[in-house]
C-alpha cells in the first residue's frame, strides 16, 4: 500500500470518529433513539467504517468475541437483556431498594429497573457517555449479526441451531456433554470454530452462572430476532435530570469541596500541596509497607514486596500497611460526591523524616501529598478545575492554596514497545481539536534508564476514547513530525486545567511544576497486543513503583 492511500485511510478514520462524536452528541441532546433504527444508522455506519483494534472482527460477518468480552466487562452484567437502556444522572437510586450492579471495570453504578430495562447512572462527564455508547453499538451490532444469520430465509439449518440452543438455554444446569452440542450449534450461529467457543466460554463462567456465554449469545439473538421479526426496537434514553446537569462541574466540585473542608479543618490548606494522580495504593506502600509489616518482609526486595502486595489472596497484608498509614499521617476520603475518585492526603510533618528530607518533622511548611484516585476521560478536567479554585468559607472569606505540582502517573497505549514500557511526554496534543498542551516535564526519559524497561520521550494524544483508535490513525500520527509515542484519555484535560489556574485565573503559582508519565497496558499497533488482550497482571508493578518512587524523590527534595 503507497504512502498516499494510507494516509487516505488514516483521513478517513479520522472523519470516522469526528462523525460519530457529532452524532453522539445530537443524540444526546434528542434524549433517546433507536440503536438499530434510522436513528442510530450513523452511528453504526461510522464505527464500521472505523473498525478499531479494539473490536476487531466487528465489520465481518462472524461474530467478534475478544471485543464482545472487553465490552460486557465494562457494561452492567445482564445488559444483554434489556430493550430499554436509560442513562441517568445521580438521581436517588441508591437510596432505593434497586441492586447497584457495578461493572468489573468500569466504576459506575447500574440498575436493573425491571426484566427490559437498565438504568446507567452517568456522574463522570462526557467521556462516561461516549464510552458507554461506543460499547452498545458494538454490542447491537453483534446481536444484528447473529439474528440476522438465525433469520436467514435461505439457510434454514441454522435456524435449527438456534432451536438447539433454545433448547439448552431452557435447562437449570448442562451436563458436559449438552454443553459442548450447545457450543457445537452455536458454532453455525456465530461462524466461529467449536474450539474458539469452548475457549470463550471458559472465559465467560462465573462461579454463579457456568454457562453465562450461552445466557449473552442467546439474549443477544433473541432481542435482534424480536426487533426484525417483531419491530421490537431496542431503545437507549437520557434522562432530563442528565441532560439539565452534564457540562455544569456539579460532581467535581461536590468532590473539590468536600475534600478542601477536609484541609481546611486539618490546617493543612495553606501548606505546600502536591497533588499526585495515580492509584490507591502505590504512594501508601512506597511510604509504610516495609514499616508496616518489618521483619515479614526484610529479606524481600523492593519489587517482590510490591509484587506481592498486588496479589489478590494477600489482602491481610494490604489492611495491614492501610491501618499503619492511617495511624501515621495518611487520611482517607472516601468519595461520597459521585465521581468515584477516593482520595488519600498524606501530612509529611507528621510522618517526619520521609525520603530525603529530614527536616520535615519540625517544619511548619512540610509538604501535603495529595493523592487521588484515576479520573476518567474529560472528568480529569472537570475535578482538578475544581480544586484549584480557592476555597471559600461560609462568610465568603476566600484561601488561595498553594499548589506546588501536579503528578500524573497513568497506563497508556503505547506505539513503539510493549505492555509495561515507559512514556515521558513533553506535550499533549486533544484529539479532534486544535488544542495543544506543550509543558516542561519536571521527569525525563535519564530517569528511569537501567532499569530493563524501553523509556520513551515526545508527544501523546489525548484521546475521546480508547476503544474507538484503529491502527490507520495510530500508524500516521506515529509516522508523523507529530512524534506521537502514545495515546491515553486524561493527559490534556489535566494541562488545561493546570494552565487555566495558573496563567489565566491566577488561582495558583506559576511556578507549578507538573510531571507526566505513562506506563503501557498496550500496543494498539500490534495485532494481539490491544486493550482486548488481556490485563497487565503483575507486568505493571514495576513500572507503577519506579515512576511513584521518582515522583516521590522528586517532591522531598524540592524543599
Amino acid at each position: 500500500m503507497s504512502t498516499t492511500a494510507k494516509r487516505t485511510r488514516a483521513q478517513e478514520s479520522t472523519a470516522a470518529i469526528e462523525r460519530m462524536y457529532i452524532t453522539m452528541r445530537h443524540l444526546f441532546n434528542r434524549g433517546f433513539y433507536k440503536p438499530m433504527g434510522v436513528s442510530g444508522e450513523t452511528l453504526r455506519e461510522a464505527l464500521l467504517q472505523l473498525r478499531p483494534e479494539i473490536y476487531g472482527s466487528v465489520a465481518e460477518e462472524k461474530t467478534e468475541l475478544h471485543g464482545l468480552l472487553y465490552v460486557l466487562d465494562r457494561l452492567p452484567y445482564g445488559i444483554e437483556e434489556c430493550r430499554f437502556i436509560n442513562l441517568t444522572s445521580d438521581e436517588g437510586y441508591k437510596n432505593s431498594g434497586f441492586k447497584v450492579i457495578i461493572p468489573p471495570k468500569r466504576r459506575r453504578n447500574c440498575y436493573r429497573i425491571d426484566k427490559e430495562q437498565m438504568n446507567i447512572e452517568i456522574t463522570r462527564g462526557r467521556s462516561d457517555i461516549y464510552d458507554i455508547l461506543t460499547h452498545l453499538t458494538f454490542m447491537f451490532i453483534e446481536s444484528n449479526k447473529i439474528a440476522n444469520r438465525i433469520y436467514d430465509e435461505e439457510d434454514k439449518t441454522i435456524l435449527r441451531d438456534w432451536e438447539r440452543l433454545e433448547e439448552a438455554i431452557q435447562k437449570k444446569k448442562l451436563t458436559v456433554t449438552e454443553r459442548e452440542v450447545a457450543l457445537s450449534h452455536m458454532s453455525n450461529i456465530m461462524g466461529r470454530t467449536f474450539a474458539e467457543l469452548k475457549n470463550a466460554h471458559g472465559i465467560f463462567k462465573t462461579k454463579e452462572e457456568p454457562d453465562r456465554f450461552l445466557h449473552i449469545i442467546y439474549w443477544m439473538g433473541k432481542l435482534g430476532l424480536a426487533e426484525i421479526k417483531e419491530g421490537k426496537k431496542r431503545t437507549i434514553t437520557f434522562s432530563p435530570v442528565l441532560r439539565e446537569r452534564l457540562g455544569h462541574h456539579i460532581h467535581g466540585e461536590r468532590w473539590a469541596n468536600n475534600i478542601k473542608e477536609v484541609l481546611h479543618k486539618k490546617g493543612l490548606l495553606r501548606r505546600p500541596i502536591h497533588i499526585i494522580s495515580a492509584n490507591m495504593h502505590s504512594v501508601m506502600n512506597t511510604l509504610f509497607a516495609r514499616k508496616a509489616l518489618g521483619t515479614q518482609v526484610k529479606a524481600k526486595s523492593d519489587l517482590d514486596l510490591y509484587t506481592e502486595l498486588s496479589q489478590p489472596e494477600n489482602n491481610a497484608m494490604r489492611k495491614k500497611v492501610t491501618a499503619y498509614a492511617e495511624k501515621n499521617g495518611m487520611i482517607s476520603i472516601d468519595d461520597t460526591s459521585g465521581t468515584n475518585i477516593d482520595v488519600q492526603l498524606f501530612d509529611l510533618k507528621s510522618i517526619g523524616g520521609t525520603g530525603n528530607n529530614p527536616n520535615f518533622a519540625a517544619d511548619n511548611e512540610a509538604p501535603v501529598l495529595f493523592v487521588m484516585d484515576y479520573a476518567f476521560g474529560e472528568q480529569a478536567y472537570e475535578t482538578i478545575d475544581e480544586f484549584l479554585k480557592p476555597y471559600k468559607e461560609k462568610d465568603e472569606t476566600k484561601h488561595y492554596m498553594n499548589i506546588a505540582s501536579v503528578s500524573i502517573m497513568g497506563k497508556a497505549g503505547i506505539l513503539e514497545g510493549g505492555k509495561g514500557d515507559l512514556m515521558i511526554p513533553s506535550a499533549h496534543i486533544f484529539e479532534g481539536t486544535a488544542d495543544n498542551y506543550p509543558f516542561k516535564n519536571e521527569l525525563c526519559a535519564d530517569d528511569f534508564k537501567g532499569n530493563g524497561l524501553k523509556v520513551c520521550e515526545g508527544t501523546m494524544i489525548t484521546v475521546l476514547g480508547t476503544s474507538l483508535q484503529n491502527r490507520d490513525i495510530l500508524k500516521f500520527f506515529h509516522d508523523s513530525t507529530w512524534n506521537v509515542i502514545g495515546l491515553e484519555m486524561e493527559g490534556a484535560h489535566y494541562q488545561k486545567a493546570v494552565q487555566s489556574a495558573s496563567q489565566i485565573r491566577k488561582s495558583i503559582s506559576e511556578d507549578v511544576k507538573v510531571r507526566y508519565a505513562y506506563y503501557a497496558s498496550d500496543n494498539p499497533l500490534e495485532t494481539g497486543s490491544t486493550l482486548a488482550s488481556g490485563g497487565l497482571g503483575t507486568t505493571g508493578v514495576k513500572p507503577t513503583y519506579l515512576i511513584t518512587e521518582k515522583i516521590l524523590e522528586q517532591i522531598f527534595n524540592s524543599k
